[in-house]
């Protein structure tokens, strides 16, 4: 998955930095393990320490770098542990969320998502994967959206940075987008249908899904550490 063009466009400095870092890592420009070369990156971005050492600390509350003492600031290297965690805590967000969605969720945007899921799944067919992950992301986020439960949003938007951070290690070939994009549609149907229960369900197996299946990757590519 490359990585979107990230310009520093906001208005504070060191979120300008988070945002660019993060986005480096989550798209795997910079490698799990990598030691991060703070001075590298003050002459690159034209920028003092402070504003580098806010983004740095924001980033490991994330859980994406750490630090450690007269070694310096590494990528932090992904488990099988954190995937599962991060899994689990983002179906028991979402299975939450998905009620109050199927009743308030606009039919007109339902439809417009299902468009999105067929289109990209084609598109993947042909080794284009960018749509499926586009879509991905919206059919989630509106779900989220149209829970109205801000708590449960902000608890969400947590893990955003991980949940993009799997999808370099796995999960991501033509027969995982083919399952997800069947659980995609089954999620959207039961919206339709305004069938809170069954969109709850589907939720919660499409995730248990996604985490076996990055979990699988993860380790036939020989990247297990815990």
């Amino acid at each position: 998955m490359s990585a979107p063009d990230v310009g520093l466009v906001t208005d504070k400095l060191s979120e300008q930095i988070y945002r660019l870092l993060r986005s480096r890592i989550v798209h795997g420009q910079l490698a799990p393990g990598h030691r991060i070369d703070l001075p590298a990156l003050i002459a690159e971005l034209g920028i003092s320490k402070t504003p580098l050492r806010e983004a740095l600390a924001k980033l490991e509350i994330d859980g994406l770098v750490s630090t450690k003492p007269r070694s310096g600031t590494f990528v932090a290297t992904l488990t099988v542990k954190d995937i599962s965690e991060v899994c689990d805590l983002r179906r028991g967000i979402e299975w939450a969320a998905a009620s109050e969605a199927a009743r308030r969720i606009p039919e007109d945007l339902v439809h417009e998502l299902r468009a999105e899921v067929v289109e990209a799944e084609r598109k993947a067919e042909d080794g284009d994967y960018e749509p499926f992950f586009a879509s991905d992301h919206r059919l989630h986020a509106a779900i989220m959206t149209h829970s109205g439960n801000e708590r449960l949003i902000r608890v969400r938007d947590s893990v955003e940075a991980y949940v993009q951070w799997m999808r370099v290690v796995g999960a991501t070939g033509p027969h995982r987008i083919s399952g997800s994009s069947k659980r995609h549609r089954e999620i959207l149907d039961a919206l339709l249908a305004r069938k809170p229960a069954a969109v709850a369900a589907k939720l919660a197996q499409h995730i248990e899904e996604v985490k076996d299946w990055t979990i699988e990757d993860f380790r036939k590519l020989g990247l297990e550490k815990g």
